[in-house]
């Protein structure tokens, strides 16, 4: 299936995902940050739309930008197929709570119309009245149970372009929950750990629960979900994905762990390379920042560029080669000019 232009499910690549947080209706800061998106990596963006006036903006929203957006709609089905009506890639709903079978009908009938995804959203903080009073608690197996109950309605309706997604605040809950569905469906499944938190407790749950799930053949798209600039979503998804060797090959800077063997510039010089390098995300390079004599060399000549830090200074290695000593007040800076030197020949 697709997602606008963006394959989804089977051997398709895994699609990174992200949420405005902008308000909807200011289109001029909205639209900045989904093309702040895009530049970071995002291939699809989701955006609320609450309300009337949020529903009036998306209009604008999809005419400026490139990229899929799914409108996020909780309530009122008519916000939901205005979406559709207007340029909505895919929609996000809980079937729980759009107001019943013959509103989900609506919102179905619109999308088979104008050939639009829905995702279908079960949460463990949403799920069925009667569906938690049966297991007692929202448990993995209340949330799947929730999904194929909403799985059945929908095949019912004679409408199959769906996403499911099962989310929990709780790392194991999710990873169950989305194992037990997907060895019950076919459907594609968009993954991540809601409410995940934080910059940093945020990317590492997140990180846990996708990690699990992908290495296991589990996911099609996934968000980070973290209380944070949505681009850092975007650069977390992206080293989950390199990681697992799942996503388009990036640039890759490793560094060693601090010891009392390496230098105390280590951390500096570390930090600053990386966010030097930035720009050259994108190139499929691996840059070494090693801070001692011990394992350093090895890992400095294993990379593209690389540099080992000494009492006498830092070796500069290039494909493997020593070739330069430099002082350490200025490793940083010859590493970045030695990366960009190679980033413009690979860029010819």
């Amino acid at each position: 299936m697709k997602v606008g232009a963006v394959a989804i499910g089977g051997d398709n690549p895994i699609a990174i995902q992200s949420m405005t947080n902008t308000p909807t209706t200011d289109i001029c800061a909205t639209l900045a940050q989904i093309e702040r998106l895009r530049e970071a990596g995002c291939q699809i963006v989701r955006v609320a739309v609450p309300d009337e006036p949020a529903l009036a903006a998306f209009a604008a929203l999809v005419a400026g930008t490139s990229l899929p957006l799914v409108a996020d709609i909780h309530f009122d089905y008519r916000l939901a197929v205005g979406a559709i009506e207007r340029g909505a890639a895919e929609v996000r709903i809980n079937p729980g709570n759009i107001g019943g079978y013959n509103h989900v009908r609506e919102v179905l009938t619109a999308a088979a119309k104008h050939g639009t995804a829905v995702r279908i959203g079960v949460n463990s903080g949403s799920l069925p009245h009667e569906v938690r009073t049966r297991f007692g608690a929202a448990t993995p197996e209340a949330m799947v149970e929730t999904a194929l109950l909403y799985r059945r309605e929908m095949q019912d309706m004679g409408f199959s372009n769906l996403i499911f997604s099962l989310k929990s605040s709780d790392v194991q809950a999710t990873i169950r929950a989305n194992t037990l569905f997907s060895a019950q469906s076919d459907y594609p499944l968009h993954i991540g750990v809601t409410e995940a938190g934080t910059l940093l407790r945020g990317a590492v749950r997140s990180a846990v629960g996708i990690s699990v799930l992908l290495a296991n053949g589990i996911g099609d798209t996934i968000r980070v979900s973290l209380t944070a600039d949505p681009v850092e979503e975007v650069r977390v998804a992206k080293e989950i994905l390199a990681s697992l060797n799942l996503g388009r090959k990036q640039l890759r800077v490793v560094s060693c762990p601090t010891c009392a063997r390496t230098s105390p510039e280590l951390i500096f010089i570390a930090e600053t390379t990386e966010n030097n390098l930035e720009e050259f995300n994108d190139l499929p390079l691996k840059i070494a920042v090693m801070g001692c004599s011990v394992n350093g060399p090895g890992e400095a000549r294993d990379a593209d560029v690389g540099i080992a830090l000494a009492a006498s200074g830092a070796v500069l290695f290039r494909g493997g080669e020593a070739v330069e000593l430099v002082p350490l007040s200025e490793a940083a800076a010859r590493l970045t000019q030695e990366v960009r030197v190679l980033a413009a020949s690979l860029t010819k």
